[in-house]
């Protein structure tokens, strides 16, 4: 019985492992994904796929430092902003950790284009997603417009 579980053992530990990275490639893709419709749904203005991707206690601190609490908060602040500022929204995923089997950190360049002083304001943006058993949802957004360096003295 021993000889039997000595063999079975590392089987189901190598098993477990190949399954891990798998669904973590697969995780790290549908991450993503739900950034990539948060900016599609931002470009469309459509509040009601924007509501669909947070969480209900969702929120979001912007670059201005505007703190948005709660779903209804943060996508009417998004829609207002995108409204009030224009331009073309773009972010680039640089990382996705997992801190969790069902809890994920997005970190990301957030560039905004096209305003209507012709600059393109440059950003970091990181975002929380939890995974239930609809999926992956945003539950916390954290924009920052980087501070120039601070002299030396």
């Amino acid at each position: 019985m021993h000889r039997v579980l000595i063999r079975v053992v590392p089987f189901a530990i190598a098993l477990s492992l190949s399954g891990q990275t798998s669904s973590s490639a697969a995780g790290e893709a549908a991450v993503r994904d739900v950034v990539q419709k948060y900016m599609d749904a931002r470009d469309k203005r459509d509040a009601t796929a924007l509501a669909a991707l947070f969480t209900s206690d969702v929120d979001q601190l912007v670059s201005s430092g505007e703190w948005r609490k709660g779903r209804e908060a943060v996508v009417r602040g998004t829609l207002a902003s995108s409204q009030s500022t224009g331009g073309k929204r773009t972010i680039t995923i640089e990382s996705v950790r997992f801190l969790e089997p069902n809890v994920a950190l997005a970190d990301g360049r957030y560039e905004l284009t096209g305003l209507a002083n012709g600059e393109t304001r440059k950003m970091w943006t990181t975002i929380l997603l939890k995974h239930d058993p609809d999926g992956w949802h945003i539950t916390a957004i954290r924009n920052m417009l980087p501070a120039p360096p601070v002299p030396v003295k």
